[in-house]
């Protein structure tokens, strides 16, 4: 029987796992397709192949995504993002001699200790009209609004007291090693990599941020979606079961083997294979340090697309875009995330399906919590934010209002 070819656009990264595995692995033949993955080294470019439709989906930053579907930068183009790629999984790395005056030891620093020290240094740097500079990778990516939430609530102003500047991931460690950044939040391998070299230290990973906060996401433009709904519930169904093959311990080496191809992420296997396995080294030379959840996978329904994860991306952009909250646009963003693809597609296999569509996002803050669900038992685990604010999708411009 032939196979229905779909053309997916990614980066070398980590997170681009499941698409991988799902060519390589053969749970994309198994449902009747051919994945023909398209390697780019920027997000604008994968974006931009996909809405000029020569890809079919792409392994996307989510809040690129919503961007899109909302005419952020670009005429505005439907979107849909049907399946979460990843949650978590990026760190923030500082160069060595920023590493040196802010962090006391070679452990991960404290989100709120190590955001003191910094604001020293960056205010400080600022008077002097050297400003610090931090490279992520998009301006609408969840690093970019990760790392402004951090530095916000610890009581660094970004874009005033440090700027913020768009490195590809694959250069990051480059643009450290250069000088022309301090700092970069990036996606694995690239910290790592950056910390291989002897150029940087890894100082926090985003789960300390915000765990559970979602990450990479298949996007599609809702038209492709809509002329072939079978072939997405396919490709759901392939990435599901590849992410459960890419959680099985006993798959981490030939995993990280796969990936680190040069046709794929063209990088070193052994800190492709530790951000597998939630093992960071943070300071060269170092011995690989246990993050507990660094980069979540397939438990707890983690490939869900809740809309209340659109909602809290949403609430951050137009937070730093300057925009004012809009009722019409909130409801155009959470559409993007399409729970009932997930569930149409998911019906029948015995995968958890969560009944609501929307949650309070940072409401667990220590052991676990029983969710409604259609299908199978789910349970979810801590998913708190660092400064302990919950956010209600319900209430966005109260949630904006209350921020600093």
């Amino acid at each position: 029987m032939a196979l229905d070819t779909i053309r997916i656009g990614f980066l070398p990264l980590v997170d681009a796992a499941l698409p991988i595995l799902a060519r390589e692995q053969g749970f994309a033949e198994a449902e009747g397709l051919e994945i023909a993955l398209v390697r780019d080294v920027t997000w604008a470019t994968v974006r931009d192949r996909l809405l000029y439709g020569h890809t079919d989906a792409a392994h996307l930053v989510a809040p690129l995504a919503i961007a899109a579907a909302l005419g952020h930068g670009r005429p505005a183009v439907p979107m849909a993002v049907p399946f979460v790629l990843g949650l978590n999984g990026n760190a923030i790395t500082l160069s060595l001699p920023l590493a040196a005056q802010v962090l006391a030891d070679d452990a991960l620093g404290d989100p709120h200790a190590l955001g003191a020290r910094l604001r020293v240094v960056a205010l400080a740097r600022a008077a002097a009209g050297r400003r610090l500079r931090f490279g992520v990778v998009h301006r609408h990516s969840s690093h970019n609004l990760m790392l402004r939430y951090w530095l916000a609530a610890v009581g660094i102003r970004p874009d005033t007291d440090v700027e913020i500047l768009t490195t590809s991931p694959t250069f990051a460690a480059d643009a450290l090693a250069a000088g022309e950044v301090d700092g970069i939040c990036v996606g694995e391998p690239w910290n790592s990599i950056a910390v291989d070299r002897g150029v940087g230290r890894i100082a926090l990973v985003t789960a300390q941020i915000w765990r559970r906060g979602v990450e990479k996401v298949l996007a599609m433009r809702s038209e492709t979606l809509a002329a072939s709904p079978d072939t997405a519930h396919r490709l759901v169904r392939a990435l599901h079961a590849a992410a459960a093959h890419f959680v099985d311990p006993a798959t981490t080496r030939a995993s990280a083997a796969i990936l680190a191809r040069p046709e794929y992420l063209d990088a070193p296997v052994d800190p492709i294979e530790r951000a597998i396995t939630d093992r960071v080294r943070l300071v060269p030379n170092g011995a690989p340090l246990h993050v507990p959840d660094f980069m979540f996978q397939y438990r707890e329904a983690a490939n869900f697309p809740w809309r209340s994860q659109a909602a809290w991306l949403y609430s951050q952009m137009i937070r730093w875009d300057g925009a004012s909250f809009s009722a019409d646009e909130a409801v155009i963003a959470q559409g993007v995330f399409r729970p009932d693809i997930y569930r149409a597609a998911l019906a029948g296999s015995g995968a958890p399906l969560p009944g609501a569509s929307s949650k309070i996002e940072g409401a667990i803050g220590s052991g676990a919590l029983g969710a409604g669900s259609t299908q199978g038992r789910l349970i979810l685990g801590r998913d708190q934010f660092f400064d302990h604010r919950a956010f209600d999708p319900n209430d966005i411009a109260g949630y904006l209002a209350q921020l600093p």
